[in-house]
């Protein structure tokens, strides 16, 4: 049995209790300076406040106070935080991380930089660490999977990635279930900007249900040529951005793909799409969804304004990524959506 601490008691960090303890570790989970009633109310009634399902028996619960009981002895951290917790996690989890210890992050997200290029978070966090004269085994969490349906026990297959394949295989035994399945990468950028990119292009897709919605009707039913034709569009340009990452694989491209398809039809970004896609603009539909995360707003800008930057010193063209540039300019300047159809086109002799 290994010791697994997760730091994050949001959705996702609290659903990897389920696989993390039914796997037979002991489990304690460790709520941010945001999660104290998340934490309260697990100890009160064994659940989460969002979820249908009990934790696991055996799984102990700790306010952010108790990080450094919660560390001792672990055999593996989960970060478990929000994007807008990343600087909060470097600064004041990682360097608390007992040495040899790895950590696995679930975050999802990229930073953009001065130079047009775009930094996965462990990258970011080791940058930190470096500043503090500190070091980390730092690996992540991408693919496919919503919070709910990892606790409901839906069939699961994610990648975890990592600079050395045999912490990988030990931190996918003390994961694995019958119903969480794990590939394993050492495309650590691959991995984690295929399924940061695929945030945008999951608010793009929805875009089209709230013009279907507002052209035909809140109740009419759904139009998919819309939805493929902008799916297909985000992959092509998922697909020269994990180039210009250096990491175009069909394996990460997949990964990227599959978190797409999940997130177009389970996640946040799916809100607030639609609701830009009825005709809100980006102000007007993030008080309709007060309180809701938005990750995906984050992401989009910092990928748009890489791609001009890139573009600037001579190495991308904006023009290659249409889709991706209209969903900023929504984000940006609040333009109305208006999805250039026609730009997705293209000839082949």
């Amino acid at each position: 049995m290994s010791v697994i601490t997760i730091v994050g008691a949001g959705m996702m960090g609290s659903a990897l209790a389920f696989p993390a303890r039914e796997n037979g570790n002991e489990v304690r989970l460790v709520g941010t300076h945001l999660d104290r009633e998340i934490i309260d109310t697990a100890r009160q009634t064994g659940r989460h406040p969002k979820f249908n399902r009990d934790f696991p028996a055996g799984v102990s619960y700790h306010q952010i106070e108790e990080l450094d009981v919660a560390l001792q002895g672990a055999d593996l951290v989960i970060g478990g935080v929000s994007s807008f917790g990343v600087d909060w996690f470097g600064e004041t989890v990682l360097p608390r991380v007992p040495a040899g210890v790895p950590v696995l992050s679930v975050t999802k997200g990229l930073m953009d930089t001065p130079d047009g290029r775009l930094l996965t978070y462990p990258e970011v966090w080791q940058q930190q660490l470096a500043r503090m004269g500190k070091t980390a085994d730092i690996n992540a969490i991408g693919g496919p999977c919503t919070s709910y349906e990892l606790v409901a026990h839906d069939q699961t297959e994610v990648a975890f990635c990592g600079r050395d394949l045999a912490t990988l295989r030990r931190i996918k035994a003390m994961m694995a279930t019958d119903y969480y399945h794990i590939s394993l990468s050492t495309d650590v950028v691959g991995i984690e900007s295929a399924v940061a990119l695929k945030n945008g292009y999951a608010l793009g897709i929805a875009l089209t249900i709230g013009v279907n919605q507002r052209l035909f009707g809140q109740n009419s039913e759904l139009h998919f040529n819309s939805q493929a034709a902008v799916f297909g569009q985000s992959v092509k340009e998922m697909s020269r951005l994990l180039d210009y990452q250096g990491a175009g694989t069909l394996e990460n491209l997949a990964v990227g793909a599959g978190d797409l398809y999940v997130t177009v039809y389970g996640g946040r970004t799916r809100l607030v799409g639609i609701l830009l896609g009825r005709g809100l603009n980006i102000d007007e539909a993030k008080a309709e969804l007060n309180g809701v995360t938005l990750e995906s707003l984050v992401v989009s800008v910092r990928v748009a304004r890489a791609v001009r930057r890139a573009a600037e010193l001579g190495r991308l063209n904006p023009a290659d990524f249409p889709l991706l540039m209209h969903v900023d300019s929504i984000l940006t300047d609040k333009q109305p959506v208006n999805i250039p159809w026609e730009s997705f086109t293209f000839e082949r002799d």
